[in-house]
């Protein structure tokens, strides 16, 4: 069994942590201080550290600094809420095997220590079956399934396009899964969040010695999904310089390791997506006009949730019941004036944007439905219910000393978003500390995890 050590601060992350790898099979400790992290792993054998980037007594950097110096091989993720571009690349050539940004995203953290022990016996994160995701009814979606249908057998690339929410890495995954190489590895990779300086790293690995920092060979996301299916999301963010080596891969179905001359032939199916205008890219210079058409071999375009209206109850009920699972709660569905403002609403974030509306309601819930109450203010405002009796959502206030009991929960998730989890800059929202902040998302239960 993999053993994790766990070093952060927040108790309250830690027994997230811990409860949800331990859940998917992995056996995990942790450490509020960096010091007593280090001096369990003099002590103990670990497969993997996570730690964060801000402790008390340092900061990740000094701390990766140490664990390196005791167990060069050990692999550290690290977690922080103020990755920037020029922080991950030093990160990386200090021997980090990664970072994640949080708010942590539980499936995300599971690949990554997927990729980090990769000679370990692992615990399948999630096989993908028609209950992992609503298709819908719509003309519109069930086109885009029966285009599905037609490519999933072939080795054709595929581009996805739609807007940021409308549900592309799932379409990949559904072309994937009716595929020959349903077996084999499904990598998905999000362009954008690939700094310039690591990408030819990241999607085709490195030898050890390749740069400073590169204490070990690296296999890059092509090796990853030997077999299988590379899915390469927001591929209009890829940097211009690193798209001639992409070029290269498809063309000719072989790579290098930066720094090694040595070529690699590689097995991957490939499928891409964007939301953005690829045609304005190549006008500007901004996108090789040979590697659109490489890449441009089945093109699927996904329709906006605005446009699958009576599609849009059935993903309500998809996610309420996710919800209820994740944050033990009974809300049976909603009530009939947010069932006519959703059905009203132009959704601009798409599915994602729902879901997230529909967790956050879940969350807020003290009823068997969700009333306008529990809604963002974007949504009440829609047809004017706000003059119409509804009340005013108290996450809209800025001093938490100035809401009620009742309310508190309600500013607090409200600040959370705002703040994108951080909770630092939330506490200032509020007008608390951190530590009065830490004892109310105890108190009230407020899920940060997911």
């Amino acid at each position: 069994m993999i053993n994790i050590l766990v070093i952060d601060d927040d108790s309250y992350i830690c027994n997230l942590l811990v409860n949800y790898l331990e859940k998917n099979g992995y056996q995990t400790q942790y450490s509020l201080t960096g010091n007593k992290g280090i001096k369990l792993i003099e002590k103990k054998k670990f497969d993997l550290v996570l730690s964060d980037f801000r402790l008390p007594d340092g900061d990740g950097m000094e701390i990766l600094k140490k664990i390196k110096e005791l167990k060069p091989d050990l692999p550290v993720i690290i977690m922080t809420a103020y990755a920037d571009v020029r922080m991950a690349v030093k990160l990386i050539k200090s021997g980090a095997f990664d970072y994640v940004t949080k708010p942590i995203q539980p499936e995300e953290i599971l690949n990554l220590i997927n990729k980090a022990t990769p000679n370990y016996p692992k615990k399948e994160t999630r096989n993908f079956t028609g209950k992992d995701f609503v298709v819908g009814k719509s003309k519109g979606i069930q086109a885009v399934m029966q285009h599905v249908k037609v490519v999933a057998p072939t080795d054709i690339t595929v581009l996805i396009e739609g807007e940021t929410g409308a549900g592309k890495e799932y379409i990949a995954k559904a072309i994937h899964y009716a595929s020959k190489r349903k077996k084999k590895p499904f990598i998905a990779v999000d362009c954008g969040a690939i700094p310039k300086e690591l990408a030819n790293s990241e999607l085709f690995g490195h030898i050890k010695g390749a740069f400073t920092g590169a204490i070990n060979d690296k296999v890059g996301f092509f090796e990853q999904a030997k077999g299988g299916t590379l899915f390469l999301d927001e591929i209009g963010n890829l940097p211009y310089e690193n798209q001639i080596k992409l070029l290269r891969a498809l063309q000719e179905r072989v790579i290098s390791r930066v720094g090694d001359n040595k070529d690699i032939k590689v097995d991957v199916r490939l499928i891409v997506a964007t939301n953005a205008d690829l045609i304005k890219q190549l006008e500007n210079n901004e996108f090789r006009e040979d590697l659109f058409h490489r890449i441009n071999g089945f093109k699927i375009e996904i329709p906006a949730l605005r446009e699958r209206g009576e599609d849009i109850l059935e993903f309500v009920d998809f996610f309420i019941n996710k919800a209820n699972e994740s944050f033990q709660k009974n809300v049976v569905g909603l009530d009939d004036v947010v069932r006519k403002l959703f059905l009203e609403y132009d959704w601009p974030g798409n599915i994602r944007e729902l879901q997230n509306i529909i967790n956050r309601a879940v969350l807020l819930s003290g009823n068997q439905f969700i009333r306008p109450e529990v809604l963002p203010q974007e949504i009440t405002q829609l047809s004017g219910e706000q003059e119409s009796g509804i009340p005013e959502i108290a996450g809209s206030m800025s001093d938490l000393k100035e809401a009620t009991e009742v309310t508190e929960k309600e500013v607090i998730a409200n600040a959370l978003i705002k703040a994108n989890y951080n909770k630092s800059k939330a506490a200032k929202m509020l007008n608390i500390d951190r530590k009065t902040l830490y004892n109310k998302i105890k108190q009230y239960e407020i899920e940060i995890l997911k």
